[in-house]
């Protein structure tokens, strides 16, 4: 808790709900820290001279009399290379028992990149995990999220793309975790001796809900710092964005705001944006990009969360259960990179394009074939070998526990289509099946 000599100091709250404060102040601008009874609080709304505070921690038990002291300035992070292979929670304290960092005072939530400022994605992020390296490629700058259902192991998705990710410098923005996936996280990175290129910003299941809201803007703010300040390629992966929508709902709604689609609040879309417009490519060589889980309620695509999350990013990555064989598979029909064109054939293999579509397109073929199958029709011989593939597929290069670089997935694929289809089947350039075709 921070001890200062306060300028503006309260006595007086006119109104209090389950999560905000409301009293009478001036010279009090939005977003600005504040110390309730003992507890740090935000300026989330001003009208006129009413200032309206969310208590992160909640308003239980404070007085209508209690001292209000406003820090006169936004949250802030120390940003420097102390950060690294260091935790912290979502005020940018340290909970991983080391000492407080040293380094430079920022503020958090700063605007995105002037567009003039922006450079063309190009650089290629690998992954190790075939499913989006293969399919979904990623660049850097680029803003995509992972849908999933909530049973699903994203969060050892996400770890394993910090681990394996090609890029300078991984920050994580965990939100809404249990204490056994904090450990996880913590523990991973430790034992595989990969902190000194990772900085985590943690709330977990027993912190404020609230708290979450400040999470993505420390990760981002400590981003910026490394992509603008050192030039840094930087991956950010937040999980779960749901979490983080649910966190705004909580103090929209006991603001007494009318809630729109779903019970969240109206500025879902701009606070959504605000944070996945931070992705960018730098001209003079530092890049962030964001990968975020986004749960979904039922699967349901529609929901308010995915809904504004689809008309921001530039695609989508879809995990789901392969019952073929029994592995979480990222889905190649609901995923999509929408710029890998930027970098497949160009960063990649010459032949990358047309293996990836030529394989998604026998993968589709499979599934028309099980649906023969479940219907009662007889299968062709085709349809035979279609299935076989389908499942090697889903196997060898979909699960997301396939940990292998690009060339070698491509070689698989063509190793699988060599397997199973002849060359007039797979229809591909006959300059790529000279140089790639495995035996006769």
């Amino acid at each position: 808790m921070e001890s200062q000599a306060f300028q503006k100091t309260y006595t007086k709250l006119t109104n209090i709900t389950k999560a905000t404060v409301t009293l009478k102040a001036t010279d009090v601008g939005y977003d600005e820290m504040a110390i309730v009874d003992g507890r740090l609080a935000q300026v989330v709304k001003i009208v006129r001279d009413e200032v309206i505070l969310q208590v992160f921690s909640g308003t239980e038990g404070i007085p209508t009399n209690a001292e209000v002291a406003f820090l006169g300035r936004p949250p802030q992070l120390k940003v420097g290379d102390q950060l690294c292979g260091r935790f912290f929670n979502a005020y940018g304290d340290p909970i991983d028992g080391g000492p407080d960092t040293e380094g430079e005072v920022r503020e958090i939530g700063s605007p995105s990149v002037n567009p003039v400022r922006r450079k063309q994605p190009s650089e290629l992020i690998a992954t190790g995990i075939a499913g989006i390296d293969l399919n979904n490629t990623l660049v850097s700058g680029q803003k995509i999220p992972f849908f999933a259902d909530p049973d699903q192991p994203y969060n050892q998705v996400m770890a394993n793309v910090a681990l394996r990710a090609k890029a300078d410098k991984i920050i994580l923005g965990g939100m809404g975790l249990t204490n056994d996936d904090y450990l996880y996280f913590k523990n991973l990175f430790e034992n595989a001796g990969q902190l000194e290129r990772i900085v985590s910003f943690v709330n977990t299941t027993e912190n404020p809900p609230v708290e979450r809201i400040l999470v993505p803007d420390m990760a981002l703010t400590a981003a910026e710092y490394f992509a603008v300040d050192k030039n840094e390629n930087v991956l950010v992966l937040l999980t779960d964005m749901s979490l983080y929508a649910d966190a705004l709902s909580i103090v929209s709604n006991r603001m007494d705001q009318i809630p729109s689609k779903d019970s969240m609040p109206g500025s879902l879309y701009s606070d959504l944006a605000r944070i996945y417009e931070k992705a960018v490519q730098f001209p003079s060589g530092g890049s962030i990009t964001i990968v975020a889980v986004t749960t979904l309620s039922g699967g349901d695509i529609t929901h308010a969360i995915p809904d504004n999350t689809g008309y921001i990013t530039e695609g989508q990555l879809f995990l789901r259960r392969d019952s073929e064989i029994g592995k979480v598979i990222v889905d190649p029909f609901r995923s999509l990179s929408r710029l890998k064109q930027l970098v497949i054939g160009k960063k990649t293999r010459a032949d990358h394009p047309q293996v990836m579509n030529t394989c998604i397109r026998l993968f589709a073929d499979a599934a028309n074939a099980r649906t023969k199958l479940e219907n009662g029709f007889d299968l062709s011989n085709y349809d035979e070998r279609a299935l076989d593939f389908a499942r090697e597929y889903s196997e060898k290069l979909l699960a997301i526990d396939v940990n292998i670089d690009i060339d070698t997935m491509l070689d698989t694929c063509w190793e699988l289509l060599s397997r199973y289809f002849t060359k007039a089947e797979v229809r591909i350039k006959q300059e790529f099946v000279d140089l790639y075709w495995k035996g006769n």
